[in-house]
């Protein structure tokens, strides 16, 4: 796993809404996603334990199963997603790597992640004005089918800023025992590429931004859903303070595999 380092390049900290997920995870059930903790288990299997509800009844970190429309559809079709993504392309670029950080990166998210998000926009599960126009229309076919052609396509690597990697890499790897912060790894991977079977979405490459914005999202209570996944990163992102959020958003950004072209020299 490496990284790409921004030197001085500062945190971003503009909070802009957007459409993703690691996440999805959050980045961050996801996470997906300071101060010194116990040494932690280094392998996505040690996932951390349910979080407790208000009123002490633990959360399953497991996800509800899907509605059955969703699970009504087949498995998308890459080629027939093609086409039906197009007027995805607009903010979250042709191939899923969007140019402009409010909008997260799709490249390489899971199929199935994706089409439950668009299925929870659809329903007003999760709130924004701009996706429940561009899924309204959409057949469950139509999700799974984007989300095909989207999980076929890779993300571009970012770069993490400097000043952050340390702090960021501490809470993404061991997370925070003593505030009750798991490590986002546990249910992200290690290397960002999330659980799609679990519905933990990629992280890796995420733009800081877009990351930094819905991890405070989740801090300030936004879920994405009323079943006990959805509660996940706000129990968990309400735990963080806002040098966490920037120091775990940038990281992330700069989290991806060797094979994807940073140098070795980069790893952390």
């Amino acid at each position: 796993m490496s990284f790409r380092l921004a030197g001085s390049r500062p945190a971003v900290v503009n909070a802009v809404a957007l459409v993703l997920a690691l996440s999805a995870s959050a980045v961050l059930a996801q996470t997906t996603t300071g101060g010194q903790a116990a040494p932690a288990a280094t392998t996505a299997s040690s996932a951390p334990k349910p979080a407790a509800a208000a009123n002490g009844a633990p959360i399953a970190s497991t996800p509800t199963p899907a509605p059955d429309n969703e699970a009504a559809a087949k498995p998308g079709d890459a080629a027939a997603g093609q086409g039906k993504a197009a007027a995805c392309g607009a903010c979250h670029g042709m191939d899923g790597n969007s140019t402009d950080p409010q909008y997260p990166k799709l490249a390489g998210q899971h199929e199935l992640y994706i089409a439950h998000q668009l299925h929870n926009f659809k329903s007003g599960a999760r709130q924004n004005a701009i996706m429940l126009g561009m899924a309204t229309p959409l057949s469950d076919q139509d999700m799974h089918d984007i989300g095909a052609y989207f999980a076929s396509k890779q993300s571009l690597p970012g770069v993490a800023d400097q000043a952050l990697v340390e702090q960021g890499q501490k809470l993404y790897r061991e997370g925070d025992p003593e505030r009750g912060i798991p490590a986002c790894m546990a249910c992200h991977s290690i290397d960002g590429r999330g659980n799609p079977g679990a519905m933990y979405p990629q992280l890796t490459s995420q733009h800081a931004q877009y990351v930094e914005a819905k991890l405070k999202d989740f801090h300030d209570g936004v879920s994405w859903g009323t079943d006990a996944h959805a509660q996940i990163m706000p129990l968990i992102a309400k735990k963080l303070d806002p040098q966490d959020i920037a120091a775990i958003a940038s990281y992330i950004e700069g989290l991806h595999v060797a094979n994807e072209g940073a140098p070795a020299s980069a790893s952390p």
